[in-house]
Order: C-alpha cells, then sequence, then structure tokens
C-alpha cells in the first residue's frame, strides 16, 4: 500500500463522529505526517474552536488546524472552488501530497491541490453514520461519538436544595427511571454531592483533634468552597463523557456559591467563576416545605431551610437558569422533575444544518 508524506482532510466535523476518526486513523496510518483542516462557516451551531478542541483530543498524533470559510457552496462553479482554495491555502501553505476524504468531491480537491485523492469508505459501510444524522439525532448516534463530543451534547440536570429536602433521593430516582428505557439510555449517570464528601473529611480531620466531635462543629473556610466547586465540576465532566444523553447532578459549583453565603455570609468570585464555566441546563429545586428535617448536621435550626429555598430560587431566575420548582411528595417531585427533563429533551440539540449547495 502506497505511503505518502504530508497528508491532508479536510472537513468540517461538525460535529466529529466515528466516520470522520476512521478517516483521519486511516491517513495518519498512509502519512509520514498528517494535517487535518476544519473549516466553519459563520452562523453554525457548533463553535469552529470546539471541533478543533475535539480533534486535537482524540487524534494527539496529527496537527489540527482551523479555518473560517464562508466562500459560497457550489461545487460545479470553478469560481467558488478558488474561494474554497485560498481559504485551504492560507491554512495549510506547505505541499500536500494527498488529501484523504470520503467525499463524492475528492477527486477534484486532490487535483486543486497537486495530490493524490485516496478514497475511504465512501459507501459509508465500516461506520454508517454522518455529520447530517448526528445533527438530527445524536442521541440515535451516541454510540458513533467520542468521551469528549458526548460530553458537550449531554443534558446536564441538577437537583438542589436546602439540607433535607431529598435532592439525593430524587437523583437517583430519576436516574433509574431514564436507565429504564433501555438502550443508550441504560447509560444514565448521576454525579453524588461532593460537599458531603468533603465534610466527611474535614468531620474526621476534626475528630483526630476531639474524638467525640459531631458534624455541627465543622467549619468551613472560603478556601474550601472553590475546591469543593472545582471538584464537584471535574466529577460531571467526567460522567457527561462516559454516560448518556442526560446526566443528574447531586448539586453543581452554581449551588455551591449559595452554600458559601449560607455558612460565610458573603459571596465567593473564586466560585462563582466556576459556576460561570459550568454547562448545566435545568436546574431542578427542591422546596423545602412538605420534607421534614432529619436534623443531622443542621448548624443553624429548622429556620435556614426557607431562607436557603428562597434564595436559591432567587439567584437562579436572577441569572436566567432554566428553573423547575419541586413540591409535594416524593411521587409529585419525580413526576414534575420527569416532566420538565422530557420538555426539554424534546427540544432537541438545534445543531443547524450546514450551507445548502448553491443551485
Amino acid at each position: 500500500m502506497r505511503r505518502y508524506g504530508h497528508g491532508l482532510v479536510l472537513g468540517k466535523f461538525r460535529p466529529p463522529h466515528a466516520g470522520h476518526h476512521h478517516l483521519v486513523r486511516t491517513a495518519r496510518d498512509r502519512c509520514e505526517r498528517l494535517t487535518v483542516l476544519v473549516c466553519a462557516s459563520p452562523g453554525e451551531g457548533i463553535p469552529l474552536e470546539d471541533r478543533v478542541s475535539w480533534m486535537r483530543e482524540v487524534h494527539p498524533d496529527v496537527l489540527v488546524l482551523g479555518a473560517v470559510d464562508d466562500a459560497p457552496v457550489d461545487l460545479h462553479d470553478p469560481d467558488d472552488w478558488a474561494a474554497h482554495m485560498a481559504v485551504f491555502r492560507a491554512a495549510v501553505p506547505e505541499r500536500v501530497d494527498a488529501v484523504f476524504t470520503s467525499e463524492p468531491n475528492g477527486e477534484e480537491l486532490g487535483r486543486c491541490f497537486g495530490a493524490a485523492s485516496v478514497p475511504v469508505d465512501r459507501e459509508r459501510l465500516r461506520f454508517p453514520v454522518s455529520g447530517a444524522a448526528v445533527r438530527a439525532d445524536p442521541a440515535g448516534c451516541w454510540d458513533h461519538l467520542e468521551p469528549p463530543v458526548r460530553s458537550a451534547l449531554t443534558r446536564r440536570i441538577v437537583v438542589l436544595g436546602a439540607e433535607s429536602t431529598g435532592t439525593t433521593t430524587l437523583v437517583l430516582a430519576l436516574a433509574d427511571h431514564y436507565r429504564r428505557r433501555g438502550g443508550v439510555w441504560a447509560r444514565t449517570r448521576c454525579v453524588p454531592e461532593y460537599g458531603r464528601e468533603y465534610g466527611e473529611l474535614k468531620l474526621a480531620e476534626l475528630r483526630l483533634e476531639r474524638p467525640g466531635a459531631d458534624r455541627s462543629e465543622v467549619a468551613f473556610r472560603s478556601s474550601d468552597f472553590p475546591v469543593i466547586a472545582q471538584r464537584q465540576a471535574e466529577l460531571e465532566e467526567a460522567a457527561a463523557r462516559d454516560g448518556s444523553p442526560v446526566l443528574f447532578c447531586d448539586t453543581d459549583a452554581f449551588a455551591t456559591t449559595i452554600w458559601h453565603e449560607r455558612h460565610l455570609g458573603t459571596s465567593s468570585p473564586a466560585t462563582g467563576e466556576i459556576a460561570a464555566r459550568g454547562r448545566q441546563h435545568l436546574w431542578l429545586l427542591a422546596d423545602h416545605r412538605g420534607v421534614d428535617s432529619d436534623g443531622g448536621g443542621l448548624r443553624d435550626g429548622e429556620h435556614l431551610r426557607p431562607w436557603m429555598t428562597a434564595r436559591f430560587l432567587a439567584q437562579l431566575t436572577h441569572t436566567g437558569r432554566r428553573t423547575a420548582v419541586l413540591t409535594g411528595p416524593h411521587e409529585e417531585r419525580l413526576a414534575t422533575a420527569v416532566a420538565a427533563v422530557d420538555g426539554l429533551l424534546a427540544e432537541g440539540w438545534h445543531l443547524t444544518d450546514p450551507l445548502p449547495e448553491r443551485p
């Protein structure tokens, strides 16, 4: 099988899927070095920088570049070809020995580069998937996506609330509900509340000094909260890469900003910065009313739960986060939550199609 010096793979990768990765790996195996050029047009639903980042992560052994290509799409017009080639040549000015492609325009693309045109699985037999299919139904194509793309597309649902409002019970029930749908949904994950684990570690440290200490004696410093928020975000990211199209989180970095206020009476800019980088889509606020407190670990008494609920709701509203309030007994709360999640999923992913070819 012939080998080449410098190979090129060019595409939009919107988003990259198993077929794209097969193309890149095939080209890499047949070239001394390979460049992957990711092109984007204005108004596309997935940012160019995301696509470049995903391809670099999945293919660390090739050079991945990005370019904005807003030339008209008409594969039969020499002027349009020239406009596209100007973009390609500006991004990849060095000699190209072979162009690898699964598209019907591969021969013309190779000719324009003065390079060999190497077709790879044009009939999509190896991986029966396309960018259009992924955009139309990401969940149906989930197994053709790599972890960074799954992470970006996963719908992240946060359950939050004051102490003893049943958030953990709801998260577990929601994950179980969607797992029972089967298929790709059977991999639905949930993320535990790291702040609880962190508090247990602080309690263990305290008991080394005073064996009889209880949870109410644990004191949190302002510096603890960015640590909690960052670890919570890391756990969420890991789960989003390895689960189904929906992920349930028992709190998040945004909620941690409110817990900072609860414990220290002030805001935490460092925690807020972590929360601002979050990619959650829906917040389910568990109301304190109708849920008895077990008193486990509450430092400030039952009066704090109404304040927490009100503060959560005020900040969710102020920051424009999509919110559903869960009230009533557990069964009612779960039904309300499922309806809110199903509504979010029914809206789809809003991944726009590329510009149509000009007639």
